[in-house]
């Protein structure tokens, strides 16, 4: 069986992490810690990056940042793994979820100013298979309301908007180093991304559990104490261990994924030339980082037909989110604005094929070649 996914594994990351293990500090903030941090302001310009635990915590400190309150109402696409709402909802937001683009299932950018009213604080887009959403427009509703916008980039490391990488846009971003992404710090892990100058003492407080720690470790403090709310927000030196030796292949990792990405697409053009299924769509302006390929059936029950006889072949499929707004906790901590055309039928359609790092090329050929079987 080819499975859906593997962690990404370069070969860097044993002589990092094993020392680590060996260093004088295995908790946060060591010296890998630090190297990946200014690792990431370098790549993506940002007032400051910050490691996490995961990209949940990450979108967590961003709720706190922006000071988010109960019954404040926070837009987004319900198209979206259950982290990017959860974030708010912790701190008693009301969740508003607008419709997506059936071309690239981010969040509808049209129909978010109709969304908004004297309860709405942010804006949270989801680039979603590592494809940015329409971020000038976003960012142009967001200035005339005088919103907050927090990217959910957590899949979109290396993925560009304008030539502007993603989650460097809004005041505030988010990544995902779960195993499941481009690449991992050992299976979990985020970074939080800080783009707006009034986030940048108060981040590093609350992420030190509300103390002034940090300035006091860089001497400008006598002493340190807990000045604010806060909670422990630092992954341990063994995950950015991991992390820094990805980091060192991190154009390698994109390349090749670009590469099997495009096998997947040139391979199954005819299918959409055809009409029987539907491909991504990558709009120009944008630079994807081949975080997945999917296609899109007719409906559900051909999805799950083909996920079916794409597992007898040996190659695991998967389907992905059930749109939140439909989910319990959807229905409990937030509502739907506007009509609701596309999220549930494009989700229903949609086709995760087998795509990490290691995967070989001719596996690619195979899976393609066992989906064209299939539609035959």
């Amino acid at each position: 069986m080819i499975p859906f996914n593997k962690p990404p594994y370069t070969g860097n990351e044993d002589k990092y992490v094993l020392n680590a293990i060996c260093s004088a500090q295995l908790s946060g903030d060591g010296d890998y810690c630090r190297r990946c941090q200014k690792w990431f302001e370098k790549k993506l310009s940002c007032k400051k990056a910050l490691l996490m635990p995961s990209c949940t915590h990450a979108l967590e400190m961003a709720a706190i940042l922006i000071d988010i309150q109960p019954d404040d109402e926070v837009i987004m696409p319900s198209y979206t793994f259950v982290s990017t709402a959860n974030a708010f909802v912790l701190r008693g937001a009301r969740i508003v979820f607008v419709d997506i683009r059936p071309d690239t299932m981010n969040i509808n950018e049209t129909l978010i100013e109709k969304a908004i009213t004297d309860k709405t604080r942010a804006i949270v887009p989801v680039h979603y298979a590592g494809v940015s959403c329409e971020m000038d427009t976003i960012m142009a509703v967001a200035n005339r309301h005088g919103l907050f916008v927090i990217e959910d980039a957590a899949q979109g490391i290396m993925s560009t908007y304008k030539q502007k990488l993603v989650g460097t846009i809004g005041h505030l971003g988010t990544y995902s180093f779960h195993e499941t992404k481009n690449c991992t710090s050992g299976g979990e892990g985020g970074l939080l991304i800080i783009n707006d100058n009034r986030f940048l003492e108060r981040s590093e407080i609350i992420r030190e559990k509300g103390t002034n720690r940090s300035q006091f470790f860089r001497g400008l403090l006598d002493k340190y104490s807990w000045v604010d709310i806060g909670s422990s927000y630092l992954p341990s030196e063994l995950q950015a261990a991991y992390l820094w030796g990805q980091l060192e292949s991190i154009e390698d990792i994109n390349s090749t994924r670009l590469e099997k990405w495009n096998i997947y697409y040139e391979s199954l053009a005819v299918l959409e030339k055809s009409g029987l299924v539907s491909l991504p769509v990558i709009p120009t302006e944008c630079g994807h980082n081949a975080h997945m390929f999917y296609v899109k059936t007719k409906d559900i029950k051909e999805r799950t037909k083909l996920i079916e006889y794409l597992k007898a072949k040996g190659f695991m499929a998967v389907f992905h989110y059930v749109p939140l707004h439909k989910a319990p906790a959807g229905l409990r901590f937030g509502r739907f604005h506007g009509q609701e055309i596309f999220t549930t039928a494009e989700s229903e359609r949609l086709v995760r094929l087998p795509m990490w790092h290691g995967l070989h090329n001719s596996q690619v050929q195979k899976i393609a070649e066992a989906v064209l079987e299939f539609y035959a």
